[in-house]
């Protein structure tokens, strides 16, 4: 009996932000890896180690965590005034599929960095020391994200003093701007709060009715009280992930929020679609102690906020749920912003289970209706290693 033999794809596998995937220049997948579809869904699940029964993901690259399980393609840019197409593909764990339904941001500090040691950004514009401005263009969701990427002595500067709660090591700072970030998301017509409204009131069976802020900004996110689901915003991840009745009414919630959002039409596609929207609480500030066992200060931070990703508490911030918490903190009236103690601002710091975090936004109301121009925040990125992944022919 024959078997056939494992095939080489060149590969980088890189942290950007408090999350880790495997990156791709599209140039370099197998032919039929190159288009959207079920080959290079195939691939991606066959590199990350799912769908595994197990959880682990032990026969591939994943690490059996929404923060890991990640994988981005990039190429020179088909758009006008950009210099790199970023698409990222988040892998279920335990489930046979790639939602390709939304960005991820910490990943997006990582994108800028690997574009220009891959050669995809054009020479002329990486100074031989200073700040490399590399254009992205956002292809899941239609964004462009600016990536401000150290470069010393002509190569990308990884190491640095730059410290981020949820990283264990200093690095280089990656600052990111986030474009026009209201998400162009199918079936929300492009605008920022679906219903029209900063604030809704939400029916949500078995739970009840929760007053709830949702917003296309970054990514589709479904903000709710801390209090009116029975948690302090202090939680760390075991308080819910070790809960599963707490999961399945976060699940809850989220595909009512996502029906009411316009995102799916039928609440079963819910299960298909787990990378969008996002659920978070949020709360006051508190003081709290970090997972790092890092005293966190009520008067360091203006709100809490704990999110969940793919199904579980995410153990830091999603880049793009930063995103959301900045533009929905800049406009009063929302959940956020009035959990940040409301009026007009353009920048919160807000407490989650790693530590803390800044993020900026510059919104403005124009005939009634909101519009934010950019959300800004830190990152860093680094590669950790190089090569070719193996794949089974």
């Amino acid at each position: 009996m024959t078997h056939p033999a494992q095939i080489k794809i060149p590969a980088t596998y890189m942290r950007g932000g408090t999350s880790k995937g495997v990156f791709f220049r599209l140039q370099d997948l197998p032919a039929a890896a190159q288009v959207p579809g079920a080959a290079r869904d195939a691939l991606l699940l066959r590199v990350i180690g799912s769908p595994d029964p197990y959880g682990k993901q032990i026969d591939g690259m994943g690490a059996a965590t929404s923060s890991t399980s990640k994988t981005v393609i990039l190429a020179k840019s088909s758009q006008p005034g950009h210099d790199v197409d970023y698409l990222f593909g988040q892998v279920a764990i335990d489930k046979p599929f790639v939602d390709w339904s939304g960005n991820c941001g910490n990943l997006s500090a990582a994108v800028g960095s690997f574009a220009i040691s891959a050669g995809l950004v054009d020479p002329e514009r990486i100074p031989h020391n200073g700040v490399a401005v590399v254009r992205v263009w956002q292809a899941n969701i239609g964004k462009t994200i600016i990536a401000h990427v150290p470069v010393t002595n002509g190569a990308v500067q990884e190491t640095g003093d730059f410290e981020l709660d949820g990283v264990t090591f200093p690095a280089a700072e990656v600052k990111l701007e986030f474009l026009d970030p209201a998400a162009d998301e199918e079936g929300a017509g492009g605008s920022m709060f679906p219903t029209g409204q900063v604030v809704d009131d939400l029916d949500v069976p078995g739970i009840g009715t929760l007053k709830v802020t949702m917003i296309n900004a970054g990514i589709p996110t479904i903000f709710v009280n801390a209090a009116d689901i029975g948690y302090t915003g202090t939680e760390l991840q075991d308080a819910i992930n070790g809960d599963p009745q707490a999961l399945a009414r976060f699940e809850t919630i989220r595909a009512h929020g996502a029906l009411r959002m316009g995102l799916i039409k039928h609440l079963d596609e819910a299960a298909t679609r787990q990378h969008t929207p996002k659920v978070a609480f949020v709360a006051a500030p508190a003081a709290y102690v970090s997972s790092s066992g890092k005293q966190v200060a009520a008067q360091e931070i203006d709100l809490l906020v704990r999110a969940l990703s793919m199904g579980k508490l995410h153990h830091a911030m999603m880049g793009t749920a930063a995103v959301a918490i900045g533009t929905a903190a800049a406009i009063p009236g929302t959940l956020v912003n009035l959990a940040a103690g409301g009026g007009a601002r353009n920048a919160v710091r807000f407490g989650h289970p790693s530590g803390t975090l800044m993020v900026g936004a510059e919104a403005e109301q124009i005939n009634g209706d909101w519009s934010v121009t950019k959300a800004i925040m830190s990152r860093s990125a680094r590669v950790l290693m190089e090569g070719w992944v193996r794949v089974p022919a």
